[in-house]
């Protein structure tokens, strides 16, 4: 059985015990947090909501909160001299998926 859930407006496809980074959610570890946002739902047959299924809920349990790699980002122009460099860390949620209500 798997879903297709929604989040920080990226779809991820996800089954009971998958462990998904996903965009921060404000959330503490070790708290519960539910996903309404089901695109689908398989188990056996495919349910796809229009746009979503109603009904379905994702349970999920927050295992921590962090900062993904650093990337960088340098911007050059030839020339003239210009150029920067600069650093980005993305703060992310790592949860855990404990059931799929459908």
């Amino acid at each position: 059985m798997y879903a297709i859930i929604a989040t920080g407006g990226k779809q991820y496809k996800v089954a009971e015990g998958d462990i998904i980074k996903v965009e921060k959610l404000g959330v503490e570890a070790g708290e519960t947090y539910t996903f309404d946002q089901v695109l689908a739902v398989s188990d056996g047959e495919l349910k796809v909501g229009a746009p979503t299924v109603a009904g379905a809920t994702v349970e999920a349990s927050v295992v921590e909160n962090g900062k993904a790699r650093k990337v960088i980002v340098y911007k050059y122009k030839r020339k003239s001299g210009y150029h920067k460099k600069n650093g980005h860390r993305q703060q992310y949620t790592a949860v855990k998926i404990e059931k799929i209500n459908a």
